[in-house]
């Protein structure tokens, strides 16, 4: 990667000549038990303790819902809606965030602390373009400038990138566009909420690489949530596990069974979706944006998903992943193409669906924040689409809103929550389920499992294989890892810049790659192909 060293320096600055620091003794932030509650008094986060230091990266690492995100917002003076501070002290840059004035907060979090969150995508306004989101908080806002901010992390500007608007860019574009947001204002404290979900590994390490320049050679307090142990021992200076609190709960069963480690076996295969009628038949399909039409963001993609199925969809960041599947359920204008359910050929507009269509294909999406009504309960979120698809009765309700909640690993109570009162983890969850609560044929997967802890994931590609095996549903599963697609799919497509590569049986593809895409990719993880 490639770094502007100087561009973090500030005016007196203990920086060397080369650009390079070194770490104080001086603490940046100090928290010292620390402990938050939500109003009906059940416990958020509990006596937690945190130092960072310049020059140094800290790493919260702990089951979904223990508090990371909790312990970060509290560095910013902004805990979630509805909690409260019950005992402790946050001392950020000398200052108690929680004891200083409106305008001086406002001021630090401005100038001197930065914080990018786990959605990022739901922070970067949608009517401003890239560069015009990048200028709003840089310093420098010359053209070179805005190039050299989305250059160091890894978003090289070809001419038409800056000037997109977030709809227009995958997830891991949109995170990659925060963080330079984030770094636009040379802060001292950069917070970061699972900064890598959803990236792909080469990726990520790129990103991390990124993180260990900036702490190391810009005398950087870093702090990162992250569920990704690798890049927790490559990265992290200091790891703090935040573990299991009172009163959480962090078992993730499904369907009234404790999760099993993954053996390695793949699960029993269905029959492909190449030797069976297709219930999801995508044909041609091309999206553009804005009237660059030269620069189609998909190319002529097929996809072909078979009742019961399992498809796997990958790709590099960018590569139209899920643009396609937005297409897919009526969210994202489609160019040219046709795309059918059971035979019958679909309107590429929501509007132009009917009820028993919408019902029928459903989408998890990639950050899960922006899809939650923050108005409804979580109860009421799951309860609606049984409502409006008439899946049940309505005195049956309640009680199928907490089999769901079990079944992806929530305790019944947490029905009567607000996304807002919920970890990044709790509300993919609860996306999920609200997927599931509508009975679909097709249930497609974007990145679902990036921002949960192992256990959690393992348990709930658990329960979307019993979801084949019970209800013959077709699974759609976008993701970076790639083990989990060789374990759990039966068909891969292959997309590099909005265009298929590759694509046939999981086991052909992965074990004998035809396409140099394919292989890269593959090699990024550490698999190797047999050709």
């Amino acid at each position: 990667m490639s770094h502007v060293p100087d561009r973090y320096r500030k005016d007196g600055d203990d920086s060397d000549p080369d650009g390079t620091a070194t770490p104080t003794a001086e603490a940046a932030v100090n928290v010292s038990g620390l402990t938050v509650a939500a109003p009906d008094g059940r416990v958020v986060l509990r006596d937690a303790e945190l130092a960072l230091h310049p020059g140094r990266v800290v790493a919260l690492t702990g089951p979904s819902g223990s508090g990371k995100t909790t312990l970060l917002r509290a560095l910013t003076g902004l805990l979630p809606p509805g909690t409260r501070r019950t005992a402790g002290r946050v001392e950020v840059l000398g200052h108690d965030v929680f004891a200083l004035p409106e305008r001086e907060l406002r001021a630090l979090r401005r100038e001197r602390l930065a914080y990018v969150g786990q959605d990022p995508g739901s922070a970067l306004n949608p009517r401003m373009r890239v560069r015009s989101l990048l200028r709003e908080l840089a310093d420098d806002r010359t053209p070179k400038a805005i190039r050299t901010l989305l250059a160091e992390v890894r978003l090289p500007d070809d001419g038409a990138l800056a000037a997109r608007r977030p709809a227009a860019l995958s997830g891991g574009q949109q995170r990659r566009v925060a963080l330079a947001r984030a770094l636009a204002r040379r802060p001292e404290v950069l917070l970061l909420d699972e900064p890598t979900a959803g990236l792909h590994p080469e990726l990520r390490d790129e990103i991390g690489e990124l993180l260990r320049h900036l702490a190391a050679e810009h005398h950087l307090a870093v702090a990162l949530s992250c569920h990704d142990p690798a890049l927790v021992e490559r990265v992290a200076d200091e790891v703090v596990d935040l573990g299991t609190y009172a009163g959480a709960y962090t078992g993730a069963s499904v369907g009234g069974t404790a999760a099993t480690p993954t053996t390695g076996e793949p699960p029993e295969r269905q029959t492909p979706a190449a030797a069976r009628e297709a219930v999801l038949d995508v044909r041609d399909l091309r999206v553009t944006f804005g009237r660059r039409s030269d620069a189609p963001a998909l190319d002529g993609v097929a996809l072909a998903v078979a009742p019961g199925s399992a498809t796997g969809i990958v790709g590099a960041s960018g590569s139209g992943k899920t643009t396609l599947v937005r297409a897919v359920v009526g969210l994202q204008p489609v160019t040219a193409g046709t795309i059918s359910l059971d035979g019958v050929r679909l309107s590429t507009g929501l509007r132009g669906r009917s009820r028993e269509q919408r019902r029928r294909v459903q989408l998890v999406t990639q950050n899960p924040l922006g899809a939650l009504n923050p108005s409804r309960t979580v109860g009421a979120t799951i309860g609606r689409p049984m409502r409006l698809h008439r899946r049940c009765g309505a005195g049956e309700v309640a009680a199928r809103v907490v089999e769901l909640l079990e079944q992806v690993g929530l305790q019944p109570e947490f029905a009567a929550r607000y996304p807002h009162e919920l970890s990044g983890g709790q509300r993919q969850r609860v996306a999920i389920a609200r997927a599931l609560a509508a009975d679909p044929d097709v249930l497609i997967c974007d990145e679902v499992t990036s921002a949960l802890d192992s256990a959690t994931a393992e348990a709930i590609m658990d329960l979307l294989v019993r979801l084949r095996e019970q209800r013959g549903t077709a699974l759609v599963l976008i993701s970076h890892d790639l083990p989990l697609i060789a374990d759990r799919t039966d068909t891969v497509t292959v997309l590099d810049a909005g265009r298929i590569v590759e694509s046939g049986p999981t086991t052909s593809v992965f074990t004998a790659p035809g396409h140099a895409v394919t292989r890269a990719l593959l090699r990024t993880q550490g698999l190797r192909a047999s050709t």
